[in-house]
């Protein structure tokens, strides 16, 4: 960003890389999906996926999409606790990174509290006048869209990523697993 306001090519207002981000709405059954255009400006749905098969259909976007981010809704309590449903956002986001890993695709995951997210979408799609199958096949786009929006507006306004910064276990990459001796040395015994 130069002085006067404006951006240079390949950065957001706030100085940010520009890029796609995807937004992720984790459920027990179905997984909401929605994406940004390449400003971050704004977020539009995607698909609505079974559970069993989201982890794979984030990753295909991603690379698709050469995604910079993928905010995962964290669904917390009001008073802001983690239950089990945070814990299945959690794991989803280890075995995304695990992935992610294994491609080389270099794409942050972090999460964003999203409480109440759902309600809010089931609300807004009940006043669309949207009700019955129709609505419970869209109310996880529409709280995918919700996640990564207020990503994207808490970017715009601070200039930074919005939510927690969610790392793999070392264990998983496959960049850390030591290279074999070359042929014809000698391992060192460490007896």
């Amino acid at each position: 960003m130069t002085s006067a306001g404006t951006t240079t090519p390949g950065d957001t207002p706030q100085g940010l890389p520009r890029g796609v981000r995807l937004g992720v709405d984790v459920g027990d059954v179905r997984v909401g999906v929605a994406r940004s255009d390449l400003d971050g400006l704004i977020a539009t749905p995607v698909e609505t996926v079974p559970r069993d098969q989201a982890v794979a259909r984030v990753l295909a976007e991603a690379q698709d999409a050469s995604a910079r981010v993928v905010m995962v809704g964290l669904p917390r309590s009001l008073s802001g606790q983690e239950g089990a449903a945070a814990g299945k956002a959690r794991a989803f986001c280890a075995e995304l990174i695990a992935m992610l890993s294994r491609t080389g695709l270099d794409t942050e995951v972090r999460l964003l509290d999203e409480r109440l997210t759902t309600v809010s979408a089931h609300r807004a799609l009940h006043d669309s006048g949207r009700r019955g199958r129709k609505h419970r096949q869209v109310v996880d786009q529409v709280a995918a869209v919700m996640i990564l929006q207020q990503a994207l507006d808490v970017e715009r306004a601070t200039g930074a990523r919005a939510g927690e910064l969610v790392v793999g276990d070392p264990a998983d990459d496959p960049d850390d697993t030591p290279a074999p001796p070359a042929p014809g040395t000698q391992q060192e015994d460490s007896a």
